[in-house]
This record gives structure tokens, sequence and C-alpha cells, in this order.
């Protein structure tokens, strides 16, 4: 089923300012909370997709992303490209990272009781993103391909799953902070008492402390590995694009929050074709007898080789066009063009019986310029090309 467009997910217009997505993420979630609708899926359906919708607009890289491409930008969506939350992240992960946002609603925790999702004021572990460049060849990029590639990151430890504690339960509640992993300190000012809260120093906002670290890890939960990713590039992307795979990032101490990897798309420059947008360009030299009497000549495609007739008469510089011969766009349907541009062939080197022959046909009125009688101006098929 077609994913429905992230500002109407939150009855927004394209030009909302981030308070004003923000507000309105806040309505939707309230509305459709777990808490306030116990045992409705499709509440929670829609709780999801408006967590899905506010972490792309509310993300400015993401955001302008999706402006430019819509979902194909993002990619597969549902864990794929653009971190959708719909099938790739837990209501866990959703209340870990957006619960801030609704202070003390649902019983001072976000999801509170909702499959022991609430974490209070404690700091949640977030993983660090990670870049990584993909080369793509235009017959890749014509049909979209899906490349494995191998990615050295920080992967969860296998010796205490990822806990960072030996045995894998070796966990105090921190005494600073009592578990809420943070503190709150008052002081005097000029204006009076000032209040501030922080993240606990000794948990490091956590609220417990490991009383026995994993000796893998070292209680980081996190140790340097490889992992395999399968990435699904749609067809159209072109050069300089990102997407990014949520989850696929670092992994985060202590069972955090995985970061994404971003995939930056470069183009392997193509033998015989130059890519123009979704068209493509092509130059072709025939030579002077052919360009006067026609012939039919080959061209090369993303898909073999096609061809194409050359008219009696054609002029240097005339553009052919072979429709639907280009390459889609990953946001809109149907195909670009492929432009063959004809160049006449000037021999050089000349013998002493071709340049008679050429004196004798200069004197021919058939081969003097005309260019009442020429095809069109430069100009015009410049501007017939451009278009």
């Amino acid at each position: 089923m077609a994913k429905r467009d992230y500002y109407d997910i939150l009855g927004l217009s394209k030009n909302a300012t981030a308070e004003e997505i923000k507000k309105a993420y806040r309505q939707k979630a309230l509305k459709f909370h777990p808490d306030k609708n116990p045992g409705d899926k499709e509440a929670e359906e829609k709780f999801k997709e408006a967590a899905e919708a506010y972490e792309v607009l509310s993300n400015t890289e993401k955001k302008a992303r999706y402006d430019r491409f819509g979902h194909a930008g993002m990619g597969n969506g549902g864990g794929g490209y653009g971190g959708g939350f719909g099938g790739g992240m837990s209501m866990e992960d959703i209340f870990s990272q957006f619960g801030d946002i609704f202070g003390g609603a649902f019983g001072g925790g976000f999801g509170g009781g909702f499959g022991g999702s609430s974490r209070g004021g404690r700091r949640v572990n977030k993983g660090s993103n990670l870049r990584i460049k993909v080369k793509l060849t235009l017959e890749e990029i014509l049909k979209g391909v899906e490349k494995k590639i191998k990615v050295s990151k920080f992967v969860s430890c296998q010796t205490c799953n990822g806990s960072g504690a030996k045995g894998g339960s070796s966990y105090n509640t921190c005494s600073t902070c009592n578990g809420s992993g943070r503190i709150t300190r008052v002081t005097n000012t000029f204006l009076g008492q000032m209040q501030t809260t922080s993240s606990c120093p000794s948990c490091g906002g956590e609220g417990q402390i490991i009383t026995e670290k994993c000796n893998t890890c070292f209680g980081n939960g996190i140790v340097k590995g490889e992992e395999v990713i399968a990435i699904n590039i749609p067809a159209g992307v072109g050069e300089g694009m990102q997407m990014s795979m949520s989850g696929k990032g670092n992994a985060a101490a202590r069972g955090g929050i995985p970061g994404d990897l971003i995939v930056l798309i470069e183009e392997i420059k193509h033998e015989n074709l130059i890519r123009d947008g979704s068209n493509l360009l092509y130059d072709h030299y025939i030579s002077f007898p052919d360009a006067a009497m026609g012939t039919t000549i080959e061209v090369p495609t993303l898909e073999g080789k096609a061809r194409i007739k050359i008219e009696p008469g054609t002029q240097s510089s005339k553009v052919l066009r072979l429709k639907g011969k280009g390459l889609p766009s990953v946001n809109a349907y149907g195909r670009g063009d492929l432009l063959v541009n004809i160049n006449v062939w000037t021999p050089q080197n000349l013998s002493k019986e071709e340049k008679q022959i050429l004196e004798k046909l200069a004197l021919s009125e058939s081969f003097k310029p005309n260019p009442q009688k020429s095809d069109r101006s430069f100009f015009e098929r410049m501007k017939d090309y451009f278009n």
C-alpha cells in the first residue's frame, strides 16, 4: 500500500515551521497514544505513522531530501531509507527518542505502562551515524540495484548481549540520582534561587551502575566488528544523492538506539553516454556522403544497440531524440530520452584525386551553402534541445 504524505499525516503545509511540526506531532501522538487506546491496533498504527512523519520532518537533512524526492528519496520506508518507524523501530524506541516532547503526560513517563517502555528522565544512549560511498553504473541506476556492502563499525557485544555487565545482569541503582538519571541543583543568585537539572555525573544519566563489567567490552556493551548490509537502491538516483538506513550505523553503548547509515551515491562515468538529468547524451559522427545521401546508424543505449535513420541532407549538429531511452526519475513516472547529436566529419587528409573530385563538386549548385533551405538555426536547435 502506498505510504501517506508526511505533511498530510500531521495535518501540515510544506512551509510549516519546526515549532508547528513539533506541536502537530504532539497532538497526534497524544490522540493515538496506546495508553489512551488500549488494544486498538488502528490507533497504534496511526501512532507509529505520526512518529515516522515527525522523525523525518523534524530532521533538517531528511526533511530537505523528502521535500525534493518524496518517499522515493527516503527509500523503501519501514526500517529502510529515511529512518521510518513503521517496521524498523519498536514502541520503546519511539518513547525513548521523542518522550521529552510530552513532559508529564501519561503519568510522568511518556508511554508509562506500555510494555515497560518508560525510562523517565534517564538518558538513552544513541549510536553515531556512519557514512559510506556506493559507486553505481548508469545501467544499475536505470533499474535500481541491491548492493551488499561490508561495513566496519561498532556492534553489540555478544558476550554480554550489549549490556556491558558480566553475566548480563550485574547492575545497581545509582545512589546519587536514585535511578532517575538526573540530578537537580538549586543555586542562589542575585535574582533569587535558580534550579537546574542535568545528567547524573555518577551514572552518566543512565540511572544504573555496573558492578562487574564484561571482560570483552569492558562495560561499554559494544565492540569493533563488521556487518554485511544489503542496500536496496531505487532506480533513478543521481550523483551526490544521500539516503539513510535507520539503525544500521554504529551500535549504541549498553543497549541504546543504534545510529543510521548514510549512503552517498557516486556515478561511474559511462564509456559512451553522458547523463543530463533523466536524459542521456551521445555524440555520433557520420561521413559527408552519408549526410548527403542518408544512411542507417547504430547508437549505444543502456539496454543494447538501437538503429536510427539518417535522412538525406542531414546537417551537422542535428539532434535526434529516442524517446524513453533515458533514465527514470526517483520522484516521477516514465523515463527521459536519449539525445543523439549528429556531427558531419570533415576529411583532413585528401589525396590529389579526392581534391579534384571535390573541386568539381564545389562548382555544383547543390554543394553551395544555402541558409534559407537549411534545417533550422543553431539557436532554434538549442532551444529544442534544452526543452
